[in-house]
């Protein structure tokens, strides 16, 4: 990502290709403000017509800086500027809480991609009962597919339904040929 932080450290604008997940990669102009890194994932924070974004990354395909100087302030405070994106983010009203039980040693991965995790208990078996905030319904269906049979939704509806869903149609791509 040489190209984002070369615009990040010239002050100039960007374009980039980004895939977010379950989305078709699309294209962007952003104002780079600055670079951080959280639990080792790194993350571009810009503007885009005057409005915050952060972009992970990882998933920038590929970028280009452009002559344009971009549209941002002298000094910035990242820390400052990153705690602040967090905590608007957690207070949106988008934010779904669910209920996921999963295998203790995928418990990290949650952690990594789950907004919060507001209470964490022990089952009998041995997995987690988890209460965990993720970004949208969108967000909570990527982050327990990924986990496979490590992990199972309980609640809310919409996302074991959404899950269950993706899981017909899967198999019933894969079912033998009549």
């Amino acid at each position: 990502m040489g190209e984002v932080r070369r615009a990040v450290l010239d002050g100039r604008r960007l374009r980039i290709r980004y895939a977010a997940p379950d989305r078709e990669p699309i294209r962007r102009t952003v104002d780079p403000i600055g670079l951080v890194t959280v639990r080792d994932t790194g993350y571009l924070l810009a503007t885009v017509d005057g409005e915050d974004r952060t972009y992970r990354l990882s998933r920038i395909l590929d970028a280009e800086q452009l002559v344009e100087p971009a549209r941002r302030t002298l000094s910035v405070d990242l820390e400052e500027l990153w705690r602040a994106r967090g905590t608007r983010f957690r207070a949106g009203d988008a934010a779904l809480t669910a209920v996921v039980r999963a295998d203790p040693l995928r418990r990290d991965e949650i952690a990594e991609t789950a907004v919060a995790i507001l209470e964490e208990t022990r089952d009998p078996d041995g997995w987690l009962r988890m209460h965990v905030t993720f970004q949208d319904l969108r967000h909570a269906v990527w982050a327990v597919w990924q986990l496979g049979m490590s992990a199972e939704a309980l609640e809310p509806p919409e996302l074991r339904a959404t899950l269950r869903d993706r899981a017909a149609a899967i198999a019933t791509r894969y079912a033998e040929p009549e």
